[in-house]
This record gives C-alpha cells, structure tokens and sequence, in this order.
C-alpha cells in the first residue's frame, strides 16, 4: 500500500460539470468514517471520482479501498480509471474475481469443474495444493513460493493489468492467478472485487484475511448500488427443487442409499420430501406460485414420518454428515467435492431456521417446482457496509435516496442527487399512446400486438442508426423471435440470450458495435442495459418495448406488502420505482459524453405516469425520430 499522502488533486482528468464536488464530497465523507448515498447522472465519470474522492481520504492511512461491482465488465473500468489515476499519483489497484477453472491448468482438465460453485472450487484446490505423498503437489501454487512478489506488484503498479490481463500475465509465468491475486491484495491500494466477496460471510471472512486489513479499516464504494437491496435479499433467500430432489436421488443410489437417522435412509427423506412438494402445489399455488404457512414444510415432515422436531434435526445433521462424506471422498480422488444429499441436508436445516418475521414461503410451479424461502429485508445483509470505516453508494438511479438509506440501514447517512452535466437537448424521450404491454391488451387484443411489432419495423426501417430493443422480458422477447421480426425489420437482431456466458455477450455485443444501422435485442434490467456503455455511434436509438413491472406473483405481492409497513404505498416501491430505474439506466447507454447524441422510444401508453422518466407523448414517432436525426445535421 501506498503510505504516503497523495498531492492535493489527483484527478486525472479536466474537471467537467459536478465531478469536483462530487469528489470533494466523497473525500470528506471517508476521512470522517461516514457514508455517502449519491444518485450521479449519466456522464458523472461516477467511477473515477468516487475512486478519486476516497484515495484522497485514505492514501497515508492504513484504510484500504474496496470498490464492490456486479459485473466483470465493472472491474475493468476501474483498472482503467486506477491507470489514468497512476499518472498524478502512483497507487496499486487490484482486481480479484471468483475462482475458475478457467485460470486453473488443474481444474481445467475435468468439464465438471465447469459447474462448481466458489465453496466447491475453493475445496478441489486445497486439496491440489496438498502434497499426497506422490511429490507432485500444484506446481502453479508452488511457484508463487519461489517468485519475487515485489516483481509482481512492480508490474501491477507499472501495466496496471485488467483481471484477465494478470490472469494471462501469471499462466505465462506457471502461477496460478487467483492465488497469486490472494498473495498481493495485501499491498494494494484499491481492491476491485464482486458483491458476494463482502455480502457472503464464508467468502468475506477469507477475503478480509487475504486483504490484510479488519472491515473497521475498509472503505467500501458500491458500484450500480440501485442493484444492492435486490441482491440481498436473493443471498438470503433459499431454495430446493423437484430437480434438485432427482440429483439428491440420484447420487444415494450410487451410494447405496445410506441410512440418516433411525433407520431412514436418504432414499426415504427424499419420497416424503417429494410427497410435501406435491401438497403444497395442491393446496398453496396460484399461477406461477403461492404463499404457504412458515411451518408447513417442518409440520408435514414431522406427520409424513412420525418424528418430533428434535429427531428431525437429527435427519438433518445425518443428511449433512453422509453428504460430507461423498464430498471429501470425491474430493481426495480430485474430483469436485459435490454432493446433492449435502445441499439437501444444508437446505432443510437452513429452512428450520429461517425467520418468518423477514421471510416468505412460497411454492413454485412450472417444469421444475420448488419450495422458497424469499428474503424481504436485506438490512441484516447489509451489515457489513455498518461495520466498515465508510461507505459511498454511487448510481445513476438510486432515488428516492431516504428509502434506500433505511432499507440498507445506514446511519447520518448524507444523501445527494447530482445532475448529468450533458446538454438536455442530446437526448430526447419519447412514448407513444396507443400500445402497451399491460397484461390483458398485450395478451389479449391481437391488435394491440400488432401494433407494436408495427411501431418497431417503422423506427427500424425509417431510421439507418444503430438501434437497442429493450424488452420487458425474455419471454416476450422470443415471442416477437419466433413472429419473424428480423425479417419485417429488413436485418437480423443481435440478441442478448438466456444464458449467455459472459464471452459470448461481449462477443454478440462486439458485432452489433462493427455494424452499421444493426439492432441489438436485450431486457430491460439485464446486462447489457446496465454494464455496458456504447459511446459516439454505437448507439443512437433505444426503443423500449412496454414497461417492465414486475409479474404479479405471491412472491411479488409479500413485497408490496413488506414495502407498505416500510414505506406506505407499496406498489410504488415494488413495481413503479424499480421499473423506472430499469428504464433509466437503459436510456442511460445513448448518452456517455458530451458529444453523444440519442433518442429513445417507449411503446406503453402508461409512462405517462412515470414522473422521472421525463418522456413526451408523440403520435408519429417515425416523423419525430427523423427530425431529431436531422436537426443533428444542421
């Protein structure tokens, strides 16, 4: 780490519009151990100022920087901004990604390992580091040993490499790059890191020891922070499928069906396990899922096999203990230590403890139905960014600002909303009044259909400029697909896909950029709408199919009510609020600098109830997109 107090202004770049306040902000928020909740409009630079606002704080103090992201493609602005940051004032900026087999020459070698979860990975290499008697212990581990770290950190601080730059850097060399990441965390400045590396206790505890510093000394910035609450409540959620139950089945068979408890073997856990499932789907489910009472799962349990509580806590820990079994026998042969009868014991065991007070029990239906427990209050996830020195939570859409604050249950938290510093006239929003992806007219009236298909094939047509289609859902997305839109358009879509690995995405991503007048299909909320930036001509249009409210489901409706008791008006905070904030943040990609130019459609009637959307209702949006595209002619 870099102990010396920086100069007084490290910014790298010219000031523009609100970034020198927004720094000084920032700065004297982390030298008194506060936090900062801040909504920055698109432009902002939001990722260089936050960084440069708490270098300036913690530079000469033994508080280290912890920048949370949510996607891959976040950590590598921050290398970059860390690099341009270097020229004013050398610092070491790091970033660590989950383990992979892909930066594994071991695990690499078995496609299992493509499936394993961080905790299984994590347990696979310790036993490749162990030396069994055989003398050949991971040399990619053992080579760390024998290297000179400080010539490693000599070329952090000098290339300032991307994660998977270093990644390169270290196979080159025979290192493993995780744990050679792990070895130089201590010394850096800046740590990029995912959201589970502080939001997931098992994970966290590591993470603070690699780091070389307690979480009271941690300054966390949190990146896309709009995202956080969400992402709380589903790592405190659980879940177990009729699925899952078939791998679990599966994987006793080949075991010779152990015994858990008393005679019951897991073979007998899981039939009645099933038979729960199926009364729940009977009595609880309505449309997609249903509500059900907090004990009926651990009731059923206990009539379907005349057991008390405590001798189901038994089947519980014998669930856990034979599934541990299989791992570490798995394990020791160097195979990933997975067992499905540990994830059905640590499931059960979790759910017997789950607290009704902040949870909902739901039943799913579909080709895979499944029993959920569904978090409402991430406060208790939150604890950590309570626990560190200060914290600065940045977005583009993040108010109303007060409700985030309590929800994530900061304290004397200040709040403030800054502008975009970008003419008002380079983007123009736009919504037509005769569609709407309602349930009923979208579902219902064949016409209403029609007329958005015909809406979009116009503004495609009329206009010969790279153009995002933002679907409300990857549903409504195929169904669109599978009508034949690519050839009422003229062109073939490129198409942010269910599933797609991250490579894959940038790939699709890639050609859509290197074509011109090419469309580019994704939803509204997913990756591409709020990881990525497409300046100058990458993007000049965005056409927003309908307005993505949440599906109406059991799950759904808790959060409202959950939202009532918090806030009032619960419908606002779980549907209105966060069907805005995906809008903006899909509008947001046409703008990224001050040259930028670009116009966004919505086709739903309704946005005229949504205040900050800002939009302007048109009859002809073909004749109103053309002139907006010619006035840039002028």
């Amino acid at each position: 780490m870099n102990e010396e107090p920086p100069p007084a202004d490290i910014f790298p770049y010219e000031y523009r519009g609100n970034q020198k306040e927004i720094a000084d902000l920032i700065r004297d928020t982390v030298k008194n151990g506060g936090s900062a909740v801040i909504e920055s409009g698109t432009g902002t630079g939001k990722t260089v100022v936050s960084m440069v606002g708490a270098l300036e704080a913690a530079l000469g103090t033994h508080r280290k920087i912890i920048y949370l992201t949510r996607t891959k493609s976040q950590q590598k602005q921050i290398v970059q901004e860390a690099r341009a940051i270097s020229e004013k004032h050398p610092i070491i900026c790091i970033g660590v990604q989950g383990r992979s087999p892909h930066t594994c020459p071991m695990m690499s070698r078995d496609p299992e390992n493509e499936t394993g979860t961080s905790e299984e990975l994590s347990r696979l290499c310790s036993e490749y580091k162990k030396d069994d008697g055989t003398g050949r212990p991971c040399v990619y581990y053992e080579n760390i040993g024998r290297t000179d770290l400080q010539e490693l950190l000599d070329h952090v601080k000098k290339a300032h490499p991307e994660p998977e730059e270093f990644a390169e850097y270290c196979l080159k060399r025979d290192l493993c790059p995780y744990e050679t990441v792990k070895h130089l965390m201590k010394h850096a400045d800046v740590v990029a890191a995912p959201y589970s590396f502080i939001f997931m206790p098992h994970i966290r505890d590591r993470f603070m020891e690699w780091a070389g510093a307690p979480l009271s000394e941690m300054v966390m910035i949190v990146d896309e922070a709009h995202n956080l609450p969400d992402y709380l409540r589903e790592v405190m959620s659980l879940e177990y499928s009729s699925k899952a139950m078939a791998l679990a089945e599966r994987e006793a068979a080949e075991w010779n069906d152990p015994d858990v408890h008393a005679g019951l073997s897991v073979t007998d856990v899981i039939g009645v396990l099933r038979e729960c499932l199926d009364e729940a789907l009977s009595q609880y489910l309505t449309g997609d899922d249903g509500m059900m009472p907090s004990t009926f799962l651990q009731d059923e349990l206990m009539v379907r096999l005349g057991m008390s509580s405590h001798s189901l806590n038994m089947v519980y820990k014998g669930l856990i203990d034979r599934g541990e079994m299989i791992a570490e026998i798995k394990k020791s042969k160097k195979k990933l230590p997975r067992s499905y009868i540990l994830s059905l014991g640590s499931f059960l065991s979790a759910w017997n403890m789950s607290d009704e007070e902040t949870n909902v029990f739901l039943v799913s239906g579909g080709d895979n139905p499944k029993f959920q427990a569904y978090c409402l209050d991430p406060m208790m996830a939150a604890e950590p960014l309570r626990l560190c020195w200060s914290s600065v939570h940045m977005s583009g859409t993040l108010a109303p600002l007060a409700d985030y604050t309590e929800e994530i249950g900061l304290r004397d938290a200040v709040e403030r909303i800054f502008p975009s510093p970008f003419p008002p006239e380079n983007l123009r929003i736009l919504y037509v009044n005769d569609v709407s992806t309602k349930y009923d007219e979208f579902n219902n009236i064949p016409e209403v259909y029609k007329r958005m298909k015909a809406h979009l094939v116009s503004l495609v047509r009329a206009v010969k400029r790279n153009t995002a289609v933002f679907f409300p859902s990857y549903a409504i997305m195929e169904r669109f697909l599978a009508d034949g839109i690519g050839k009422e358009m003229g062109k073939e879509p490129f198409i942010e896909r269910r599933g797609m690995t991250q490579l894959e995405l940038t790939e699709e991503v890639s050609q859509f950029r290197l074509s011109e007048g090419s469309v580019l299909f994704a939803v509204t909320g997913g990756r591409i709408s709020e990881g990525l930036d497409f300046p100058d001509r990458d993007l000049e249009m965005a056409v927003l199919i309908g307005i993505p409210y949440p599906k109406p489901t059991a799950r759904q409706e808790a959060l409202r009510r959950y939202f009532d008791m918090r806030f009032g008006n619960g419908w606002e905070h779980s549907s209105k609020i966060p069907a805005m904030r995906k809008m903006r943040q899909a509008i947001g990609r046409l703008i990224r600098s001050e040259t930028d130019r670009g116009i966004a459609v919505i086709l739903d009637r309704r946005t005229f109830n949504l205040e900050d959307i800002n939009a302007e209702p048109t009859d002809d949006p073909c004749r109103d997109v053309a002139a907006f595209f010619r006035n840039e002619q002028k």
